[in-house]
């Protein structure tokens, strides 16, 4: 990849206007296939803004990252270990509330989020009314209000990417808070996570995961080389077993 290359991923929930927003983004430059080892439909297209050259993934539309789906897993195991430059989440403005359970889970995983609120024009028609930059201030991140089918939002969003891309843009995602008992294990499993991974991934985001038993997720770093999860996993084990 050159350094005027530059890959963004495109999340959100089924029927957010997600691939509508990828087609307009890529027009014919794009292609469809299947992600390694899955059904799950690939889908990948390039556009070139300011001098740059963007590769963009579609991943597939989800209501969570909790691996419980192979297409869940897919749009997990691309931003945690890919890592792209730019994820933008696509909420649908008509059911914000429902969409934003996604966003939240995206946050937890990178700090390289534009928060894209589609559909303004159905909200609109609705009498709905979305003050986005208070939502900004909430998230910690850029909120983007779009209309993908009417092309409506585009320029900004674009050069939101690209501020993002620069550096220009200092992101501070929300930290969600927990029950007390849950963030006492996350405190005990930190630095075990941190040992292992580093700053390579979000060690808190990790925690959350082994404590919640995803061993889809310990079979993904299993192969990403730290076999040493294994013996972490049976620790948030036991913490968790112990709280019951």
């Amino acid at each position: 990849m050159t350094t005027n290359e530059y890959t963004i991923a495109l999340a959100g929930n089924p029927n957010t206007g997600k691939s509508t927003l990828f087609n307009l983004l890529t027009g014919l430059r794009q292609h469809t296939g299947n992600w390694p080892g899955k059904t799950v439909v690939h889908a990948e297209g390039f556009f070139t803004y300011k001098d740059k050259q963007y590769k963009i993934i579609d991943l597939p539309g989800t209501y969570s990252l909790y691996s419980n789906s192979a297409d869940e897993e897919v749009a997990r195991d691309f931003i945690i270990f890919e890592k792209p430059d730019v994820t933008i989440v696509v909420l649908d403005a008509t059911a914000l509330e429902r969409n934003l359970n996604l966003a939240l889970q995206v946050l937890e995983m990178t700090n390289r989020v534009i928060v894209c609120v589609n559909l303004m024009d159905e909200a609109k028609k609705k009498g709905i009314r979305i003050d986005i930059a208070k939502l900004a201030k909430k998230l910690g991140v850029p909120v983007v209000p779009i209309s993908a089918r009417n092309e409506e939002g585009i320029d900004e969003l674009l050069d939101t990417i690209d501020l993002m891309i620069r550096g220009a843009i200092q992101t501070k995602p929300i930290v969600i808070p927990y029950s007390r008992s849950i963030e006492e294990k996350i405190a005990k499993l930190l630095p075990l996570v941190k040992e292992i991974v580093g700053d390579k991934y979000p060690a808190r985001w990790i925690a959350l995961r082994l404590l919640d038993g995803d061993t889809s997720l310990l079979d993904a770093l299993k192969q990403e080389n730290h076999h040493s999860f294994k013996e972490v996993a049976r620790y948030a084990s036991n913490r968790s077993a112990k709280s019951v």
